[in-house]
């Protein structure tokens, strides 16, 4: 399915066609305007902030930015490009439901495509919320959701990425997070094909999962009906790998090899890039 098979301005209806399990989305994490106008002009469908990646760009770790600046960017990408664009909210900047269900209205009023919530908190005192204060979070998010011209929502179940890779315990929040009303369930951190399939085979709604080091290739994650795939802060960092390189290469060497790389760059952003 391609922009093309769409009339309208509906972001929202959109995006949410895009999820067809069997047949993922393939849906990278900019970190700015630039990157997100690259990123469309390669051709994919639709794109997710990262919260790792944004961030970085003000040289803080994942989890440094507030509320009001990461909003701020989510609408920033939303309109400089022509895709749907599903925010990263972490936890939603609230423990309560309520606080919660502001946050996704705000991103309603944003003009975001999508939205995911956390059931981490990565406050004071970081911790994996209860079950049911999760769920009631998710709730409350679902209802937020539905607001205006609405958004797609995305549950996260944070186990395996923050160190609990309890797998029974992750299905039981992803099938309590459907049923509270999210549109799609991730659990980042899954690598194996197995457990994926579990998952999958476990909920009723579209599945993203997050690429990691040793996961199966997209084909297969295909066939076990994966409906999405993102990348997290993943390219960000592949940005600074390449700026480590060409800095080391220029620094310890003297030597100019990376300006192969800076005319793709280049030519990219001539692609990608307008006057205004």
């Amino acid at each position: 399915m391609t922009s093309s098979d769409f009339t309208g301005t509906d972001m929202t209806a959109r995006f949410r066609a895009l999820h067809v399990p069997g047949e993922p989305l393939l849906m990278p994490n900019p970190w700015d305007e630039g990157s997100a106008k690259a990123l469309a002009t390669l051709g994919f469908a639709a794109l997710a902030t990262t919260s790792s990646g944004f961030a970085a760009t003000a040289g803080l770790v994942d989890g440094a930015v507030g509320a009001v600046d990461t909003l701020e960017h989510a609408a920033a990408v939303a309109v400089c490009v022509d895709i749907p664009v599903n925010a990263d909210l972490e936890d939603g900047w609230g423990d309560d439901p309520a606080e919660v269900a502001t946050t996704v209205a705000e991103a309603v009023e944003a003009g975001l495509a999508g939205c995911s919530i956390e059931d981490y908190s990565a406050g004071a005192d970081p911790e994996i919320h209860d079950i049911g204060l999760a769920a009631d979070r998710i709730a409350a998010a679902a209802d937020a959701a539905l607001e205006g011209r609405g958004l797609v929502l995305t549950a996260r179940a944070e186990n395996f990425i923050r160190g609990n890779p309890d797998l029974g315990d992750t299905i039981e929040r992803l099938q309590a997070y459907q049923e509270a009303g999210a549109e799609v369930l991730y659990a980042p951190g899954l690598v194996e094909l197995a457990d994926i399939r579990s998952v999958v085979s476990s909920v009723d709604r579209p599945v993203n999962v997050l690429i990691m080091p040793g996961m199966a290739p997209i084909e297969e994650l295909a066939e076990a009906g994966v409906a999405r795939i993102s990348v997290g802060g993943t390219f960000s960092a592949v940005a600074f790998g390449a700026l480590a390189r060409a800095a080391r290469e220029l620094k310890d060497h003297g030597t100019y090899g990376f300006f192969e790389l800076a005319r793709e760059g280049r030519e990219l952003t001539t692609k990608a890039f307008r006057l205004h």
